[in-house]
């Protein structure tokens, strides 16, 4: 924590900073925002490297600033190679693969959410309401980060956890709640700037704990540590649990609702490029904030929370550093808005999805537009409350809370998104349902009741399952020989809706 000394002046005042050019740029997105779409999707005119930087943020997050450097504090190597590489790969191969087309055809149905547009690609609204259900799974991961940032606001202002969750909670809340699309990108953008400084700055502050001798270094704290499948290690011990599982699920990752739609966001197909090498580039950078666990680790340092590792680190090294306390401040608020740029694009897709395809379907109300948009600011009040609830007294391992929910909700997405998105032939309905409940129940039994303790393990096995599960569906379906989409396109409507 900072010293009380200092406390009063600068950490409140490069705060105060933070907090007044983050509402500025809110209420700048508050004046583009007059519809539901402007407030879920924006109006299509963003350029696509702010929207790439507001992807790479958004996927980043409290874990990868936060909380999973404590994962390879804990565990080694293995993990690093779970998050900085084979993550790393799902991730580039989903947004190379997937963005181009998705963002195609979600033009082609106006799409505002993951779910509108699986009703519109498949024809039906039974599907669609099953994926805004199941989309609820990433309130985990908001309280996810709302734990890191009030475990990082506690340790700058030393004041409770508790006084830090509510501060956090107000804040962001409140910016999302005037701007949405366009206030979590614009804020994401600035601050995406802040967190690649801090990345590289911290990155390279570190390096001389490896003495030249990167292999050396780790295998100085054990031979497991250093292994990249460390046999003492629970979740990372084997090359499923470190590569497959990490590949997999990361792919299946970029299915959430507030990643994958952010193409939705750009012009036309022409900004795709540009926004995949900012996206993609920057993503790369962030990662090397993992570095930070090893750090922890050699420099002696002994955390009695995993998730608190880098929080208990960086104050550590800046303890008696001139002008040690004016970066920790810095560096504390970065952090923050590595948490700040996920939370917010959460907050908008789950309220822009429980209005257009929870309520919406079920109401016979004329001005669909101005009421969404009402709507969707009051459905945040309550996701924040419930948010609030879950995060006053967190689990042990937030990390792993966090992954039971997202996880599950990635695998039950994944065969119905890939499906849709690259195979040229129809694929009905039945298919994508039956490849979603598989997805969800293999990862739920595994992980709860067989007690495979990695998530992404489980949620990796799932995958595989459904995956296999839906292509011997596919050769048995006989759907009609026009895909959806190209009769979307053909006839200039909405695709027919079914009952399933």
């Amino acid at each position: 924590m900072l010293p009380d000394s200092t406390i009063p002046w600068f950490a409140y005042l490069v705060t105060a900073l933070y907090i007044g050019l983050t509402y500025y740029l809110s209420i700048k997105g508050m004046r583009r925002t007059r519809s539901l779409a402007g407030f879920s999707i924006g109006n299509g005119d963003m350029s696509p490297v702010l929207v790439g930087l507001t992807m790479a943020s958004s996927i980043a997050s409290t874990a990868t600033f936060v909380i999973n450097p404590g994962f390879v504090y804990t565990h080694g190597l293995s993990a690093y190679l779970h998050y900085g590489v084979a993550a790393s790969l799902g991730m580039i191969a989903a947004l190379l693969l997937l963005c181009r087309r998705f963002r195609t055809t979600g033009a082609r149905y106006q799409a505002l959410t993951i779910p509108h547009w699986i009703r519109e690609h498949y024809g039906s609204r039974g599907l669609a309401l099953f994926f805004a259900l199941i989309n609820l799974l990433s309130i985990t991961f908001v309280v996810l980060i709302l734990v890191g940032c009030s475990i990082l606001t506690a340790q700058l202002f030393d004041i409770s956890r508790q006084t830090a969750l509510i501060a956090v909670l107000l804040f962001v809340f409140s910016y999302v709640l005037m701007g949405g699309t366009y206030a979590h990108a614009y804020t994401n953008s600035f601050q995406a700037v802040l967190m690649l400084i801090i990345a590289l700055a911290l990155f390279v502050s570190g390096l001389g704990y490896f003495k030249g001798d990167f292999f050396g270094a780790l295998q100085a704290v054990s031979p497991q540590y250093a292994a990249p499948f460390n046999g003492e290690s629970p979740l990372y011990n084997d090359f499923w649990s470190v590569f497959g599982s990490g590949f997999l699920v990361t792919f299946a990752l970029m299915m959430q609702p507030h990643i994958l739609t952010k193409v939705l966001y750009l012009k036309n197909d022409r900004d795709v490029s540009w926004f995949l090498v900012t996206a993609i580039g920057t993503g790369f950078v962030f990662s090397l904030m993992l570095f930070l666990g090893f750090y922890a680790r050699l420099s002696g340092l002994e955390v009695g929370s995993q998730d608190a590792v880098v929080a208990h680190y960086i104050a550590a090294e800046m303890e008696g550093l001139f002008g040690g306390v004016f970066f920790l401040t810095l560096i504390t608020i970065a952090l923050l808005a590595a948490g700040m740029s996920t939370l917010d694009g959460i907050l908008v897709s789950l309220s822009a999805m429980v209005v257009n395809d929870l309520y919406f379907p079920f109401s016979k109300a004329t001005d669909k537009e101005r009421l969404g948009l009402h709507l969707s600011r009051a459905v945040l009040v309550v996701i924040g409350l419930v948010a609030f609830a879950l995060a006053w007294q967190p689990p042990a391992l937030v990390g792993l809370f966090a992954q039971k929910g997202v996880y599950g909700l990635a695998a039950a997405s994944v065969v119905p998104i890939v499906f849709g998105v690259l195979v040229r032939r129809p694929v009905s309905a039945w298919v994508a349902a039956t490849a979603a409940v598989c997805g969800l129940t293999v990862h739920l039994v595994l992980h709860l009741g067989f007690g495979v303790a990695n998530p992404s393990v489980s949620a990796g096995y799932a995958i595989v399952a459904s995956f296999v599960l839906a292509s011997l569906c596919l050769l048995l379906d006989r759907p009609g020989s026009e895909p959806v989409a190209d009769a979307v396109d053909a006839h200039g409507g909405d695709a027919p809706v079914s009952n399933i």
